[in-house]
């Protein structure tokens, strides 16, 4: 059978782009791969995006959502040649310029970046989400911020079933009192290092769009708490008060209920990276991710601070070790050797 460096040949054979020039682009935590290409005969560069499905990978997703978001206007990439069935994407290439590389080039272009990303939100949340997602409900997110105990306090201290089941009874509850709604698309992995600053454009498409095929229907505060608690670098706290604001007036809502939203979303999106972080270290051998595990400790802690989170901060809080020294040397020990939590 052919290697993934044939198939990706073939596919490049049947467009326009037969006979390109490949370069290697960095991934992610998935098991995608991503090459620059440069036309042969007008150097036009595009992305290579190779996503196997015999890894549990699927093109299709990220197509439909990049069709809606284009649809509405906002700068996801242009699909240029599609095989969903080999796994294999040719798309638009925004370019290099990350929000986290444009910040560090020019820091004086912090508050124009994530104006421009929350106006996103905006413009993304006046319209209906495609009805094939699904919903990212309370079971969903009790789930997914149970990932903490799963990894993070196995690797870090040892399993305790009965502190997750504990947490998760009394998680959920406030999840549907706090997060009712479910009615908005999230890209769920909105950051600084998924968005592209595109001066050239106008409007909401300055902000290049990627990383969004786990895209579910939930909450609007969910993205904003993704772009502003930012696992992978440090957002000053002046610029997430000022955005949650901006956010608030420009959709009407009610300031105090929508805070709470936030700080329960926070809260259970920091368990989650917690749990998915030290999985991505103890299973999958990638233990760079742990240096960031301190970051995300800090953003729960502050997130717990809210009033409407006091049921949850002790049942978190007494059970959840500090990321000191230890805890993360002992987990980057466990590198590659846990294949279940």
């Amino acid at each position: 059978m052919t290697n993934r460096a044939d198939q990706a040949r073939d596919f490049l054979a049947a467009t326009p782009w037969r006979g390109a020039r490949r370069t290697p682009l960095a991934g992610d935590a998935s098991n995608r791969r991503y090459e620059r290409v440069f036309h042969p005969d007008t150097g036009q560069s595009a992305v290579l995006m190779d996503a196997d499905p015999t890894r549990g990978e699927d093109v299709r997703p990220f197509v439909a959502i990049a069709r809606h978001l284009t649809g509405l206007g906002l700068s996801a990439p242009a699909i240029l040649a599609e095989d969903s069935a080999r796994g294999f994407l040719l798309l638009e290439d925004l370019g290099d310029a990350l929000f986290a590389r444009a910040v560090l080039a020019d820091p004086t272009l912090e508050p124009e970046l994530y104006t421009a990303a929350t106006d996103v939100l905006t413009a993304l949340h006046k319209a209906t989400p495609p009805d094939t997602l699904l919903a990212y409900d309370a079971p969903v997110m009790t789930e997914m911020a149970a990932l903490a105990f799963d990894w993070y306090l196995r690797g870090a201290l040892g399993p305790d079933d009965s502190a997750k089941s504990a947490f998760s009874a009394a998680f959920q509850p406030v999840l549907r009192q706090l997060v009712p709604q479910h009615d908005v698309l999230i890209q769920r992995d909105y950051h600084a290092e998924n968005l592209l600053w595109l001066p050239q454009r106008d409007g909401v498409a300055r902000v290049g769009l990627l990383d969004f095929q786990d895209a579910m229907r939930g909450h609007r505060a969910y993205d904003l708490v993704s772009l502003l608690q930012d696992a992978r670098r440090d957002v000053p706290h002046e610029i997430e008060v000022l955005m949650i604001a901006r956010y608030v007036a420009q959709n009407d809502l009610d300031p105090t209920a929508f805070e709470a939203a936030y700080a329960a979303l926070g809260a259970q999106r920091n368990m989650r990276i917690l749990g998915v972080f030290a999985r991505l270290a103890m299973r999958d051998g990638k233990p760079h991710y742990i240096s960031m595990i301190p970051r995300v400790w800090d953003h729960l802690l502050r997130d717990l601070e809210h009033p409407a989170l006091a049921t949850i901060a002790p049942l978190v809080l007494e059970t959840l070790p500090e990321p000191d020294a230890p805890i993360l040397e002992r987990l980057k020990d466990q590198c590659a050797s846990v294949q279940t939590p």
